[in-house]
């Protein structure tokens, strides 16, 4: 019987392509793991009416966590458009199945280093070496959300909130609200998480990216909590920045930020501009982790025009895979699967189009596969 036991969903697009790649590695290095496919995706919407199947569910019960591809997400009414004929004016709503997992499995960390690896000339400056800590199950993503905007809930907001007149004069089918909820738990898990990772791995601050001058209730929340959480942690200064100056300070000053932390959609922002500080998505890997459950990925979405075509950047994966492994315990292999992918970028050999190369996705696995 395997050590492990990894819920593999490859998904949608890309995510086959990049998964693929990834299990060449993970075999070179000899990880004692078994890797039991998981079913999620637009497929299964499309045939079934959930991406997310209960069977998929059952499984990951059953594993330590799960290496996870791409997925395809769609609006409402295009989602509904594309189901079979005999699953249509069902009632059936589309979720992205990895909000869904997130929430289900409570996984409230979303992890998002970003390192400049040298010798990658997409790099926005050598030396950037940021970790984005998102929280994960709250915020806007929460999915309270409301259209058109019910009478009992209108007439509670203008019952509450005197901001409501500005809309008075717009009818109920006119008006879209969706809510964004913070707990106090989920800001102290978060912000704590943050400043964990940063005194165990030497980072020399922790800074809350958020806008409490405006959005004063959430953010206000969140700033408070985390003030009293850095009062802990004494060797590691607390700095505090707004949302849409840190969008600037990172594209002027990257070097001087180590660890970022912030609430579920400003995260979401912030951890895709950091990304592209450090070449784009295709080096963006993510863990979203719990307590005792986490699933691994790469950030980019599943690209369908590329989708078998074994040209996209399989590095991403390589480095959630790396994330995995440290989850798991196994410190060592993820080092030397580390080096192994700053080796291979360094080296300028094997490289996509993405980085001014013609190698597939799996000439740049084998690649990484040597260098173990």
């Amino acid at each position: 019987m395997a050590k492990y036991r990894i819920a593999w969903m490859p998904g949608d697009g890309i995510g086959q392509d990049v998964m693929e790649a990834a299990r060449i590695v993970l075999d070179q290095l000899k990880l004692d793991a078994e890797y039991p496919l998981a079913d999620i995706g637009w497929e299964f919407w499309r045939r079934e009416g959930d991406a997310l199947p209960p069977r998929t569910i059952d499984l990951l019960h059953t594993c330590q966590c799960a290496m996870f591809g791409a997925i395809t997400s769609k609006p409402r009414e295009e989602a509904a458009a594309e189901l079979n004929p005999e699953l249509r004016g069902k009632g059936l709503t589309y979720r992205s199945p990895i909000v869904r997992l997130r929430q289900q499995f409570d996984l409230y960390v979303n992890l998002r280093p970003c390192k400049a690896y040298p010798g990658n000339p997409l790099n926005h400056r050598e030396g950037i070496d940021l970790v984005v800590f998102r929280e994960n199950t709250e915020d806007l993503y929460a999915g309270v959300e409301f259209h058109p905007l019910p009478p009992d809930v209108r007439a509670a907001l203008e019952a509450r909130s005197p901001a409501m007149k500005a809309f008075q004069s717009s009818a109920s089918e006119d008006l879209a609200l969706s809510c964004r909820i913070l707990s106090r738990r989920g800001c102290r898990r978060i912000v704590r998480a943050a400043f964990e990772y940063a005194q165990k791995r030497g980072y020399k601050s922790v800074t809350l990216v958020e806008k409490p001058n405006v959005v004063r209730e959430t953010s206000g929340l969140i700033t408070r909590e985390a003030r009293k959480i850095a009062a802990e942690f004494p060797a590691v200064p607390l700095w505090e920045a707004n949302v849409d100056a840190m969008t600037m300070w990172l594209i002027k000053n990257p070097l001087e930020y180590g660890v970022l932390v912030t609430t579920n959609m400003f995260g979401d922002i912030i951890s895709d501009l950091a990304a592209q500080l450090v070449g784009g998505l295709g080096f963006a890997s993510s863990g979203n982790i719990g307590d005792g459950f986490a699933v691994f990925e790469p950030t980019h979405g599943s690209a369908p025009k590329y989708a078998g075509q074994y040209k996209v950047n399989p590095i991403a994966t390589f480095l959630a895979a790396k994330l995995m492994l440290e989850w798991l315990g196994e410190t060592e292999k993820a080092e030397v699967l580390e080096k192994a992918v700053a080796a291979v970028i360094k080296a300028g050999r094997a490289r996509t189009y993405d980085m001014g190369g013609a190698s597939t996705t799996i000439d740049v696995a084998r690649a990484v596969a040597e260098r173990l």
